[in-house]
């Protein structure tokens, strides 16, 4: 390490030692008898003993995901856990809570911190080392951790004999024994970066040095609690190959499958609006929603344009997606994308007007199929059609939930939707966007309205668009955009075939 970084080292490290001494006042006139009884009570309560602890961590209320995690590392002694919490959901501070509970109530007693650097590494085992030696609440109730001579920032040994040692990615783990006993605790935090992630031999690499060297440290004869702490920042990567071997791998986005805030007590809705508003959607999914997203290789550019009066289309379809189909659902998938455009055929060209496309509720996707239907009658359109998908996979939600709200809105905008099922039995989702859009695309005749460009969810539309490919998880928006295409296709090609019966032409419409 560099002086200058040194230096940056030491400035942090004295920062974390004052901000935690001032946070963790205590009570100098508690007797010894109600000192051991609150202690008692605290570690029979680890909730409780975090938030006594570490108030300065535990600022807003835990979520359910946290409560279970802290549960399930103190009662498994030996358990091999990967923790996909998106930014701004506490992971690392909660993995440290944690494990100095278990250092501090003696179940555990050798902890390596592995990060993809030992720098980093470092980085993140200061706030583990500043805690023991500055939270006046640790010192009060278990005594000074500090001990004279095994005291480094990337390698310390409390006085109670427990040790921490900072490793990074590629060091030898060798020589990590704490009176013969191995490690019994081993984090993994960061361990991936972006640019190793674009090279899947570096992953590989990497890989074969976590299991042929580092879990080995570990002892056959004694438990070991192992907690890999990371995003899934790439379809393939460490964080992806652990979790293949995990016992239990637990995905946390920022948001929940209604699109609602998964820590609410500390991440508001309009925070999270706020946050996501200022990054790209692409940026969005790798960092809050567990879902790398790559460029596809279906759409290499969207085509903007003027579009054409609404009113002299030759034809005009709202077409709403509501949501994914039962089969794509999972434990740990996010909330899929509701999604309403409208679209006019003019000749050869199909153009995308406006674009609804988020993860929302049942309630809005309605509001949006009659914002849609006024936009058009705005215009000067007097027939189009309305659209929603719902094929067999979807039944009974178009009947139970989107019907009712239909007629429950009706009041409000003076008129009830005029709404069609799209029963289509559709094929894989991938083939049919590329069949029906990609050609038209192509040939420069799927534009979008060049003055919606810059409207958010045009942007999450042009975002889903281009990382349209065979592996994307998120194509919600496409998907909409080929039911709406292809129902205008559709009754085209009805509308230009013809027949003869006799001496009788007859033509479908």
């Amino acid at each position: 390490m560099s002086k200058a970084e040194d230096k940056k080292y030491l400035k942090l490290w004295q920062q974390y030692r004052e901000n935690t001494s001032r946070a963790t006042p205590v009570d100098l006139k508690e007797t010894p008898s109600e000192k051991k009884k609150r202690i008692e009570a605290l570690e029979a309560n680890p909730e409780a003993w975090k938030k006594y602890y570490f108030p300065h961590y535990c600022t807003s209320e835990s979520a359910k995901f946290h409560r279970d995690f802290t549960r399930n590392a103190i009662k498994n002694a030996e358990w091999y856990v990967v923790l996909s919490w998106a930014r701004e959901l506490a992971k690392s501070s909660t993995v440290m809570m944690v494990f100095l509970y278990l250092v501090l109530t003696g179940k555990k007693r050798n902890i390596l911190l592995v990060s993809n650097t030992f720098d980093n590494a470092k980085r993140l085992l200061l706030p583990f080392k500043s805690e023991l030696e500055s939270n006046n609440r640790i010192i009060n109730d278990y005594g000074d951790q500090q001990s004279i001579g095994n005291w480094e920032a990337h390698e310390f040994i409390t006085k109670k004999g427990a040790s921490f040692r900072a490793l990074g990615a590629g060091q030898s783990p060798r020589g990590t024994k704490n009176d013969a006993a191995r490690p019994d605790g081993v984090i993994i935090d960061d361990i991936d970066t972006d640019e190793e992630c674009r090279n899947p031999q570096r992953i590989k690499d990497k890989m074969a040095w976590i299991e042929d060297a580092l879990y080995p440290t570990r002892s056959t004869s004694n438990p070991l609690l192992w907690v890999a702490v990371g995003n899934i920042i790439a379809k393939f990567c460490c964080i992806t190959e652990m979790a293949k071997k995990a016992d239990q791998h637990d995905i946390v986005n920022i948001r929940d499958k209604e699109g609602k805030s998964t820590w609410p007590a500390k991440n508001t809705e309009a925070l999270i609006d706020r946050v996501l508003s200022k990054i790209s959607w692409r940026a969005a999914q790798k960092e809050y929603f567990n879902n790398p997203i790559n460029l596809g290789d279906t759409f290499k550019e969207i085509t903007y344009g003027k579009c054409p009066p609404l009113k002299y289309c030759d034809q005009v379809e709202i077409y709403g997606d509501p949501s994914t189909s039962n089969k794509d659902r999972g434990k740990n998938k996010q909330a899929s994308y509701k999604a309403v455009g409208i679209i006019g055929r003019k000749g050869r060209k199909f153009y995308l007007y406006k674009v609804w496309l988020l993860q929302t509720s049942n309630a809005k996707f309605v509001h949006w199929l009659y914002e849609a239907y006024q936009y058009c009658k705005d215009k000067g359109v007097d027939t189009l059609r309305v659209s929603v998908e719902n094929n067999s996979l979807q039944d009974p939600h178009y009947q139970q939930v989107l019907l009712p709200l239909i007629y429950q809105l009706a009041s409000q905008y003076g008129f009830t939707l005029p709404v069609t099922e799209d029963k289509r039995k559709k094929p894989d989702k991938f083939f049919r966007i590329e069949g029906t859009l990609e050609p038209l695309n192509r040939l420069g005749n799927l534009i979008f309205n060049k003055a919606e460009k810059e409207d958010p969810h045009m942007v999450r539309m042009e975002d889903q668009m281009l990382s349209v490919s065979e592996k994307a998880t998120v194509m919600d928006g496409p998907d909409m955009l080929e039911g709406g295409v292809w129902r205008l296709l559709n009754r085209l090609m009805k509308k230009l075939t013809t027949y003869v019966v006799g001496q009788r032409e007859s033509r479908h419409y």
